[in-house]
């Protein structure tokens, strides 16, 4: 266990953060579900500007790495263009 007070404080943020981005990854692998199991090419058009926001956003922020973001988008617009 932590004895000081600023390793006790980093413990807190550590768990917040851990947290935030488990919602974040699941976000985003539920909005690549959706791009994948679109029934039309149009609503997977637009499933997928939004996904590529999402992953554009997250990549910047360092919670996916900027060529696994543009790996997933290479992907989906596969995906979208064979609809």
């Amino acid at each position: 266990m932590q004895q000081h007070k600023s390793a006790k404080k980093r413990m807190r943020q550590n768990e917040r953060r851990r947290l935030r981005n488990v919602v974040k990854k699941s976000k985003l692998r539920t909005a690549i579900k959706k791009v994948k199991n679109a029934p039309d090419k149009n609503t997977a058009e637009t499933e997928f500007k939004k996904t590529t926001a999402l992953l554009d956003r997250y990549s910047t922020k360092n919670l996916i790495h900027k060529n696994k973001a543009a790996n997933l988008k290479s992907k989906l617009s596969k995906v979208v263009a064979a609809k």
